[in-house]
């Protein structure tokens, strides 16, 4: 069984969380930290939503049918959901199972709530908050051009909460500056995985 430190934090391996408000970069920072550190792996989500013909099960999500997500939400199989326009996403424990079976340290992009969530749910939890200043989100969702300006408009409104809830998280981190903000996340994971290491030997 694993221990708790003073400040709350198990001596388990970390999970880590990285969470933030659309178009801070999450995607991007997360694909770097995979790309450098292979002992890493991207939890699967569970979804309700029906199967895309592009998608393949256990690799784009883990596909369920809307009675068996609510069975496991019952039997307290998920760490987190959220119902989204009619259909239910999640982290499942059983996916932290998983990756910690295959010697890799768990790494979760999850909503802001579903980030808090895991914080609570989980000791061992690392919670990493991505943020950016509000023109350079602004500048990056007008360069996806997926999104009405009014869509736009309402994710900006949206990022300016999130971006007051940036306390509630262990780390923050401000992408800006690409490559910083890259060494950042690296850092923040090389002193956790040792402090980590560092208690379980004691």
């Amino acid at each position: 069984m694993a221990s708790s430190t003073g400040n709350g934090r198990s001596s388990a391996q970390p999970v880590f969380v990285v969470t933030g408000p659309s178009g801070a970069g999450k995607g991007t920072l997360e694909r770097a930290l995979l790309e450098r550190r292979p002992d890493f792996e991207l939890a699967v989500s569970a979804t309700t939503r029906a199967q895309r013909p592009n998608e393949v099960a256990g690799v784009h999500y883990h596909f369920l049918s809307h009675d068996d997500f609510v069975r496991r939400i019952g039997e307290g199989g998920f760490l987190e959901w959220v119902e989204y326009v009619g259909n239910r996403y999640g982290t499942l424990r059983s996916e932290i199972d998983r990756i910690r079976a295959g010697g890799r340290v768990p790494l979760l992009d999850l909503e802001i709530d579903g980030a808090l969530r895991v914080r609570d749910e989980v000791p061992e939890a690392v919670t990493v908050f991505v943020d950016a200043p509000l023109e350079e989100l602004e500048r990056r969702l007008h360069e996806r051009a997926t999104e009405s300006s009014g869509q736009i408009d309402e994710r900006l409104a949206i990022a300016r909460d999130q971006k007051t809830r940036a306390d509630e998280f262990d780390h923050v981190i401000v992408n800006d500056v690409l490559e910083r903000a890259v060494e950042e996340l690296l850092e923040i994971v090389e002193r956790e995985l040792n402090g980590a290491a560092t208690m379980s030997a004691t």
